[in-house]
């Protein structure tokens, strides 16, 4: 599959999706307390995409086997594709919820990472150094960057912290397909992989472990664990590579431009 350059109508559309998907997480998070369980999340996610934004959630019936939620709940251990359940959130735990709509035939795909109550040193350190690792790549996305850079960013901020990179999952390319070319992987080497050009749509959502990176997949056949069972947290954004640099397709209103671009 070849990366695709968005036309303006496309780009247009993505918008659409990537605001629509920002929604959700900043709905959600009030529900998400102690004694919640990740199920009820889940059909709180639904019925708001489906019934209020008139949109599709992706994830559901996505894949084989077809998934069989509307969002991904990864609860302290768990790295991604975590299933909602009847698994009640506790104090201290941390949460990454993943949520992707279809608006019009265009993907919007973004997760945050939720705290139920107070989180440990740790777990507070793990969540702010994720985030901060995607900022930073987010901040060297324009056109004449390589793929390799984006990588080598998050890799050498995360392992500066004594953490781990997870590197059987990555970012992609996004558009009128949920999973496209190309990958956009959370490690490597600086001036490597392809250049990075106006028009594309991609994904970063760094993985980060806060023990070693070995992951394994449960008998679920979606949701991944963190071998050693040590925390793990992700952020996520959808982006639109300018001319002159980067549009955050799937910015919320907590966040500004100017500190994750300017740092201030």
């Amino acid at each position: 599959m070849a990366i695709t350059i968005k036309t303006p109508e496309e780009i247009e559309k993505m918008r659409v999706a990537g605001k629509l998907a920002s929604e959700v997480l900043m709905m959600i998070g009030e529900h998400v307390k102690k004694g919640v369980t990740t199920g009820e999340l889940d059909k709180i996610c639904h019925d708001y995409i489906v019934n209020e934004q008139h949109a599709i959630p992706a994830p559901l019936n996505y894949g084989n086997p077809p998934f069989p939620k509307s969002i991904c709940t990864s609860v302290n251990h768990v790295i991604c594709h975590g299933i909602p359940g009847d698994k009640k959130l506790k104090d201290g735990d941390i949460v990454n919820i993943d949520v992707t709509v279809i608006k019009d035939g265009y993907h919007g795909d973004t997760s945050k990472m939720f705290v139920v109550g107070k989180p440990s040193i740790l777990a507070e350190r793990l969540i702010k150094v994720t985030q901060e690792s995607l900022y930073k790549a987010i901040r060297i996305v324009k056109p004449g960057v390589r793929l390799g850079d984006i990588g080598h960013i998050i890799q050498t901020y995360a392992e500066s912290h004594k953490y781990s990179i997870v590197r059987e999952y990555c970012g992609h390319g996004i558009g009128a397909t949920f999973h496209e070319d190309p990958q956009i992987v959370h490690y490597g080497k600086p001036n490597t992989g392809e250049v990075i050009k106006a028009g594309m749509c991609f994904t970063i959502e760094p993985m980060i472990n806060a023990g070693k990176r070995y992951s394994k997949i449960l008998p679920d056949n979606w949701t991944v664990v963190t071998k050693d069972r040590s925390l793990s947290a992700q952020w996520e954004h959808t982006l639109l590579v300018t001319e002159t640099g980067v549009e955050i397709l799937t910015l919320r209103d907590e966040e500004t431009i100017d500190r994750i671009i300017n740092h201030s």
